[in-house]
């Protein structure tokens, strides 16, 4: 299916990602368990720069303002030599794919070069190779397991255990990490860890991929015991203004352009409450807030965006991500996705479920006490939130950027040791909130079932315009992009002056005002608020104003 589709371009599309509409994908399983309810839902891990990201059903094309980390499907990535089409990409557009091998990769990458330097006129087309299994290496079992997957031409992706949410895992995962930081091997760009994986980032024209995995072999089957491991953590204490304003419009905005009868609309708060068999969102509330996360991953989204966990098994309260995902989501808002929490580090895509808003994750201007590096958090921190109001929210975001507000951080030790002690005087507990959970998954999804709701994403369509006719003396504003109608500002027969705003489209994830030359008179309106266009499509119908 994947390779034989010609993709249409969606118009919310850009330097974070190229959205794709085309078929509903055909899945392996029913859902993503502690990671979400979805199928295409996993831990998070790193993804590489040109990664196909299935969110939910939606294939998204990562570029390179994407996310580094996210809980979605990779099944594929678009070779490094091939990088530069993206960026010639426009809504209304359709793409193919066509699969190739490595040694195609590294051949494109010279021809490429060639191309640049102006010894070639013109780039052959891609040619289509025996697709190959994407595993490169894997060995022991159980939670000694070891799986190493391709991840395009200049990634793979180190993943260890099985597919579930243990500590454990996340622990070797820095073991292994801080190993290779030490190693100080060439050719290695970048490290990235995951929940339960190591991406690595490398340079073939240095190091060959072959050479490279056979020395991180070495470190991975010479690693200490675990139990011997302990790691620097801070709790930090962060103020969060529950159910902020600021999400309550994203939430609106999903509804009025995505999708207006998801089920976890119009209220996340409640479908976090559903999921998880609460009786009311009181008790989501205190969950939430008496919850020590650990920080496990960083870049989750965007700069320094953490993705954390609550040690308790007991606060973990599981949730299915949004499908699709969202095109807006405020900056630092806090959401529950599987069983994991994020705070978005910057405005822009998002799939969790929202309780909140909180301080910066990143400091763009200046260094403070907490901020002595652009990101506040590290790995293994601890997060607690306390509520404070919308309003006071407003006022130590700008305190804590500037200094004048210090954060509340204490520095402790984490040793695995005892939290494996913890979890083991606990278990019973635990045992049993996971299991009344569980119920409540299928509940929740019977519940859709019943009422006709579904988790798989609507089909994404534009309707054929409208037959209208203008009237003599009259004329159209016309549609300068693909995209869809954000707002309307005019109503019919309201007057329109020379620069007045007739209503805004959202294109790229752009607000695109549609603005009058001249004085006019609303005949008719030819679209709603929602409705989806395209570029050259008659929007309003209007006559000159004497």
């Amino acid at each position: 299916m994947f390779f034989a589709t010609r993709w249409e371009v969606h118009y919310n599309s850009a330097r974070t990602g190229v959205r794709l509409i085309g078929p509903k994908p055909k899945w392996a399983r029913k859902d993503g368990g502690e990671a979400g309810l979805h199928p295409s839902n996993l831990h998070d891990n790193a993804y590489a720069i040109g990664a196909v990201d299935f969110t939910g059903d939606m294939p998204v094309i990562l570029g390179p303002d994407g996310p580094s980390l996210g809980g979605f499907v990779c099944p594929v990535v678009v070779v490094d030599a091939e990088l530069w089409k993206l960026g010639q990409l426009r809504p209304g557009d359709f793409i193919e794919f066509v699969p190739v091998d490595e040694a195609w990769a590294r051949d494109r990458q010279v021809e490429v070069a060639e191309f640049i330097a102006g010894n070639l006129t013109n780039l052959s087309e891609p040619l289509e190779k025996e697709r190959g299994s994407c595993f490169i290496d894997s060995f022991g079992e159980g939670d000694e397991s070891v799986v190493v997957r391709r991840a395009g031409d200049r990634y793979f992706l180190v993943e260890f255990g099985p597919h579930q949410l243990d500590l454990k895992l996340r622990f070797k995962v820095h073991i292994v990490y801080e190993w290779l930081k030490g190693q100080a091997v060439d050719g290695i760009i970048d490290l990235t860890p995951g929940i339960r994986s190591l991406q690595v980032h490398f340079d073939p024209g240095v190091i060959s991929r072959c050479d490279l995995w056979r020395k991180i072999r070495e470190g991975i089957t010479s690693l200490p015991p675990l139990e011997q491991i302990e790691v620097p953590t801070r709790i930090v204490h962060l103020p969060l203004s529950w159910d902020d304003p600021s999400t309550q419009e994203a939430i609106r905005r999903y509804m009025q352009s995505v999708r207006p009868d998801a089920p976890w609309c119009p209220s996340n708060l409640e479908f976090i409450r559903r999921i998880n068999d609460l009786k009311s969102i009181d008790e989501v509330y205190d969950i939430f807030f008496n919850a020590s996360y650990i920080v496990v991953g960083l870049g989750d989204v965007y700069l320094g965006a953490p993705v954390a966990t609550p040690l308790d098994p007991r606060h973990r309260m599981v949730t299915t991500k949004y499908n699709p995902a969202r095109t807006w989501t405020p900056e630092n808002a806090v959401g529950i996705g599987g069983a994991y929490l994020c705070i978005y580090g910057m405005e822009g895509p998002g799939g969790y479920q929202f309780t909140g808003r909180t301080i910066p994750v990143w400091n763009r201007w200046r260094k403070t006490k907490d901020f002595e590096k652009p990101w506040l958090l590290r790995f293994f921190d601890q997060l607690r939130f306390y509520p404070v109001s919308a309003d006071e929210l407003l006022r130590l975001r700008e305190d804590v950027l500037s200094g004048r507000h210090q954060l509340e951080i204490e520095e402790q030790t984490f040793r695995f040791s005892d939290y494996e002690a913890f979890l083991l005087e606990n278990s019973e507990e635990i045992e049993a909130f996971q299991t009344k959970q569980r119920a409540a998954f299928e509940a929740e999804r019977k519940r859709w079932e019943e009422a006709g709701l579904t988790m798989d994403a609507p089909a994404e369509e534009v309707k054929p315009d409208a037959t209208f006719t203008v009237p003599d003396g009259c004329g159209t504003l016309d549609s300068p992009v693909t995209g869809s109608v954000w707002k309307i500002d005019a109503s019919v027969g309201a007057h329109l002056a020379e620069g007045d705003t007739a209503l805004i489209l959202e294109a790229m994830k752009m607000e695109v005002p549609l603005e009058v030359l001249e004085k006019l008179e609303v005949v008719e309106l030819l679209v709603a608020e929602g409705a989806s266009v395209r570029a050259g499509q008659a929007l309003v119908i209007v006559k000159p104003v004497k």
